[in-house]
């Protein structure tokens, strides 16, 4: 398995990371939207939909045009709106729990996971659009979370952050991510070679308050969002999102913590015109 995971991670970094510092808006739309109709489709899965091929299909088209033309579509207003979609469509579903599956109130749940799904790509392509850079540090930043709470948890982690969901997440792996986000965030902010990072970019906009904020809210986002998922697996009794990616299941499941974290980390170079 473990052979398996590094020949499937060395053959995606292989392709994608060219791609990255190629600057290729054509190349990189197309990656993405592929990457973007395989997390659709496992979406659907998740929601046991009917059509799920052809929904992912149509989501991928809508993102190759709207990346690849010039329309007059608020970008700012679609990362808002997935920002606020979490706040009050999904975040809520990790206290009170998914309805059956089979309800309106699952429907509905499912359309928003999808525009969230979408406004994540599309923040990954506006933030390349700015900088191979900028992009970059939003991944790494995500890591860094998922890394530090994994090996704090294991090495101290004793309160369990959601038990019914993810039993192995703990609070004390959690805090542990958040601080090492903290610290990468302020180690870029003093790195002048760092300065096109979204890090370096918010210290030097909203000073050391504004980025100790919002570094906590990026650590707290993916955490989230891989919560989220792990509540859409555990509904339907599945382990992996799919089979896609050997050794590491599927696109959601290598995504879920970018999900809530690039509209959000998008949101903010918008508004605050972070260039």
């Amino acid at each position: 398995m473990l052979k398996t995971r590094i020949i499937t991670a060395i053959v995606l970094l292989s392709i994608l990371v060219p791609i990255v510092f190629s600057g290729s808006s054509l190349a990189f739309a197309a990656a993405a939207a592929l990457f973007l109709g395989a997390a659709m489709w496992e979406s659907q899965r998740l929601f046991n939909k009917p059509g799920a091929i052809i929904i992912s299909a149509v989501w991928a088209l809508a993102f190759a045009y709207l990346t690849l033309q010039n329309t007059s579509f608020s970008l700012q207003t679609l990362f808002t709106l997935c920002v606020l979609f979490w706040i009050f469509g999904l975040i809520p579903s990790l206290k009170f729990g998914l309805p059956s599956l089979t309800s309106f109130a699952s429907g509905l749940i499912s359309g928003v996971y999808a525009v969230a799904i979408f406004g994540c790509f599309v923040a990954m392509s506006y933030l390349f659009g700015k900088s191979a850079k900028l992009l970059l540090s939003v991944l790494v930043l995500v890591w860094i979370a998922d890394i530090g709470a994994y090996f704090v948890g294991k090495a101290i982690g004793k309160r369990k952050l959601a038990p019914t969901i993810s039993p192995g997440k703990s609070w004390e792996g959690a805090i542990g991510g958040g601080v090492l986000v903290l610290l990468f965030g302020v180690a870029c902010a003093l790195t002048p070679t760092l300065a096109d990072t979204l890090p370096a970019k918010i210290y030097a906009h909203q000073g050391p308050i504004g980025l100790a904020l919002v570094m906590l809210l990026i650590s707290a986002a993916s955490v989230i969002g891989d919560l989220f998922e792990s509540l859409l697996k555990r509904r339907i009794g599945m382990k992996d999102s799919s089979n896609l990616l050997p050794g590491h299941g599927g696109v959601l499941d290598r995504i879920d913590a970018l999900i809530p974290v690039l509209p959000l980390a998008a949101m903010f170079v918008a508004i605050w015109n972070l260039a």
